[in-house]
């Protein structure tokens, strides 16, 4: 990467809808050399075109996960089974007392307790020594997400495993089920 790759992205970063022939003339090249820089960049692997939404105006429920995970294999596994998790955001293998972390939405208060202590949640998984949840009160600076929109109805049972039908709180309505599932009965993905 480069001073002319750093400045595609800068723009990138300022306005992800600015045209090439816009961005070219910011930046002295002209838009077929930022086209072939932004492909390459693309190609890559070190930038992604997606869109973000917004979780405080969509009146979602972010919350952090962070677990302590007893073995490399056990955090292996669960890296493994939540992979397609929809409501999973974010990741992070972590070297500080707790070693994964994770960044999870959902639609309401009732599902986040549900994917907070459900069988679905990460919290209750094999090899947990011990977690923390913490809903977010609120977003700071950037209150976009990349959310997996494009999955409902994918699958039968969720990737996790966990049928949602056979759930007590989803038989409750107390959750809307998983987005990726055709049980889904909340309003987001």
């Amino acid at each position: 990467m480069d001073d002319i790759d750093r400045k595609i992205i800068e723009q990138l970063c300022i306005n992800g809808r600015v045209t090439l022939q816009e961005m070219g003339k910011r930046i002295g090249y002209t838009s077929m050399g930022v086209k072939k820089r932004l492909d390459k960049l693309t190609e890559s692997g070190l930038i992604k075109n997606k869109a973000l939404l917004n979780a405080s105006l969509m009146n979602l429920y972010p919350a952090l996960v962070f677990l302590e995970i007893e073995t490399e294999e056990d955090m292996r596994k669960i890296i493994e089974k939540f992979q397609k998790c929809p409501r999973i955001i974010k990741m992070f293998k972590s070297m500080g007392g707790y070693n994964l972390i994770a960044i999870v939405v959902a639609e309401d208060q009732s599902t986040l307790e549900c994917i907070s202590m459900g069988k679905c949640s990460l919290r209750s998984q094999k090899g947990i020594r011990r977690s923390d949840f913490y809903p977010v009160a609120e977003v700071y600076y950037d209150p976009y997400i990349d959310l997996n929109i494009g999955s409902k109805g994918k699958y039968v049972k969720p990737p996790c495993g966990v049928d949602c039908k056979n759930c007590v709180k989803y038989q409750e309505e107390k959750c809307v089920a998983c987005p990726s599932t055709n049980l889904y009965k909340g309003k987001i993905y």
